[in-house]
């Protein structure tokens, strides 16, 4: 047991390093090689960001725990709107300022509508696995358009002060991107195998573990990105991060686990209960994220500790869950 739990909190602290430098590299590599810093905030760091959960993912897929899979992409997005949101309007108050960001929300909010009816009969098959990876595909397509189109938006400004902070040479950016990749893999076998060990010896689903322990965990980059980015002033990175990891969870995330893997038998409780809350939260910070009723766009303090408390009211109900009290 202990040498499980050992390897979560090591497989944790690495993955969020080599996370960290993994996205550095890529951006600064995609920086060198000319890609439009617009397109490098959209795509390089919202799937830079989402990288743990496809690596925890793809590994526990390929183990035979398809249900840690799943819960580690569903719980990802919970994590990331009720509790990184929640904590980083609480140290600062999100304005949503980016045209893009706007856009992303309701596609995301679609994305959510989709997996929910795809997960209507209890079973994700490989057609649907790749219907998913489709769409991802299409999504990657709409944002290199949509960065094309866009020029000048407040994300775009937002990423060329980060890029100017950090400098990097085209050298020293593949370096930090190989490496950070080569340790997110073995990172990442790390905590789903301390994972699967501590479910085992608890007892306790492979779906429940990724829903909570392994979500966070790999949720920690976004985290870590969204504080430092709102602290700054950064606004439009903080949400982007979010809303373009969430869609990176659902459309690459299950997608790839499903077709190494697809899933058997999902319980009825991922669309009853994780599913609403995604979608609930989902609501929430489309709300949020609009001027309505007289409002700027902006996710206050008061919002953000609605969102805290909702992801604590989330993993309370899970733990009664686990110990028949509900």
């Amino acid at each position: 047991m202990i040498l499980y739990l050992l390897g979560i909190i090591a497989g944790f602290g690495i993955l969020v390093w080599s996370a960290d430098k993994f996205v550095d590299g890529a951006a600064s590599t995609a920086k060198h090689l000319g890609m439009p810093t617009l397109l490098i905030g959209i795509l390089i760091v919202g799937f830079g960001t989402s990288a743990p959960e496809m690596v925890v993912s793809a590994i526990a897929a390929m183990e035979g725990n398809p249900g840690l899979a799943l819960g580690n992409a569903i719980g990802s997005n919970i994590v990331n709107i009720a509790l990184i949101l929640g904590v980083t309007a609480v140290i600062s108050p999100i304005v949503v300022n980016s045209n893009i960001v706007k856009k992303e929300i309701p596609l995301l909010l679609l994305i959510v509508f989709i997996i929910g009816y795809l997960l209507l009969d209890n079973f994700l098959s490989f057609i649907e696995g790749i219907i998913l990876l489709g769409g991802f595909f299409a999504l990657v397509v709409w944002s290199i358009i949509s960065a094309m189109r866009n020029k000048g938006d407040a994300l775009e400004s937002d990423m060329e002060d980060e890029l100017i902070e950090h400098p990097m040479s085209l050298k020293a950016g593949i370096i930090w991107l190989i490496i950070g990749l080569i340790l997110l893999i073995a990172s990442s076998r790390l905590l789903v195998w301390g994972a699967v060990g501590v479910a085992t010896e608890f007892g306790i689903s492979d779906l429940i573990i990724g829903l909570t322990i392994v979500a966070l965990g790999t949720s920690l980059p976004e985290l870590a990105a969204s504080i430092i980015a709102a602290r700054k002033g950064e606004h439009d990175i903080a949400i982007g991060n979010v809303v373009g990891s969430n869609m990176f969870n659902i459309l690459a995330v299950i997608g790839i686990a499903t077709v190494i893997a697809p899933m058997n038998n999902i319980p009825f409780e991922v669309l009853q209960r994780d599913w609403v809350v995604m979608l609930v939260l989902t609501i929430a910070l489309l709300v949020m994220s609009y001027a309505f009723k007289a409002k700027n766009g902006v996710i206050t303090r008061v919002e953000g500790t609605i969102l805290i408390i909702c992801y604590v009211a989330y993993n309370t109900y899970l733990g009664m869950t686990l110990t028949g009290n509900l």
